[in-house]
């Protein structure tokens, strides 16, 4: 029979080695080193407006045959009046991993089903308001519950978590394939710091016309993750009032060359899956659909 207990710090390996395996299966050339996963148990500095709600958080591991098959972080969230509403005394599977049902491995299933139990028992007696689920793994892109991870998928549903939020499309584009910048006459595009990375702003006749944001700095160099190469597509606006004339292919052309600067060579993007206007204009520059994923799940006992 399977064990599920605390983690352990010399489960650090085996439990890296496992979110890579679903890391993987989600983004190309993208994987975490140990220290990415350690400092994502104890603190996730990327969520600085949830992170600082949390008050407690655990990390529990099914071991089998003295292999780590399946490993849970668990986050539990203060009551008080500062916390932001669908937080306020929640408590959350916030990830969870398990290799599939295999040779090596036929009992993971159940090794699964054992540690989903063991984080059920936790949550309530902590006593939280309402319990959700994600698979929010300390990686770009990786978040929700993305359509490779089925087993994830079954294991959620088995337990009695119910998906109640969006989904949304991530897609990709290697930077080589985008439009390259031509002149416009009269158009200029200045280069600033953004909200969410570098902003490039597209000026005609003196007003803005919009903008775009790229994020080349998605591996933090003290989480050593590797994604060298990678970057984010953070926002992307055209002002109403200007239409026509393919703004958004000029401005996506001129963070294109400055992602090429930076040698990223792919750029991801995320949409809802409802905005298919927008999901049609990036796969019209580049963008090819790398998958979907299910934010926002429930535990709907009884």
């Amino acid at each position: 029979m399977p064990e599920v207990r605390p983690f352990r710090r010399d489960d650090r390996d085996q439990l890296t080695e496992l979110v890579n395996l679903h890391v993987a299966a989600v983004v190309p050339g993208v994987s975490v080193s140990v220290n990415t996963v350690l400092s994502d148990l104890e603190r996730q500095p990327d969520e600085f407006i949830v992170d600082p709600w949390v008050s407690e958080r655990a990390t529990l591991v099914a071991e089998q045959r003295g292999q780590v098959v399946a490993a849970a972080h668990l986050l539990r969230y203060r009551a008080d009046g500062d916390v932001g509403a669908n937080f306020r005394d929640a408590g959350a599977v916030d990830w969870f991993v398990y290799r599939p049902p295999a040779s090596f491995w036929p009992d993971s299933e159940q090794a699964a089903d054992l540690l989903m139990s063991a984080c059920l028992a936790r949550l309530a007696r902590w006593r939280v308001r309402v319990r959700y689920a994600d698979g929010a793994l300390p990686a770009p892109g990786v978040y929700g519950l993305p359509r490779p991870w089925p087993h994830i998928r079954a294991l959620y549903e088995r337990a009695g978590f119910r998906h109640t939020g969006d989904t949304e499309v991530l897609l990709i584009a290697r930077v080589a394939d985008l439009p390259v910048p031509e002149p416009r006459p009269g158009v200029t595009v200045e280069r600033t710091l953004g909200e969410c990375g570098t902003r490039f702003t597209a000026y005609h006749g003196g007003r803005a016309v919009g903008f775009v944001e790229v994020d080349t700095a998605l591996a933090r160099p003290e989480r050593r993750t590797r994604a060298d190469g990678l970057a984010d597509l953070g926002n992307l606006h055209v002002d109403p009032a200007h239409p026509g004339r393919d703004w958004e292919r000029h401005l996506l052309s001129h963070a294109a060359d400055w992602l090429r600067l930076c040698a990223a060579d792919r750029l991801l993007a995320y949409e809802s899956a409802a905005d298919v206007p927008a999901i049609d204009r990036l796969t019209g520059v580049g963008f090819r659909e790398l998958t979907r994923t299910d934010r926002g799940w429930e535990h709907r006992s009884g």
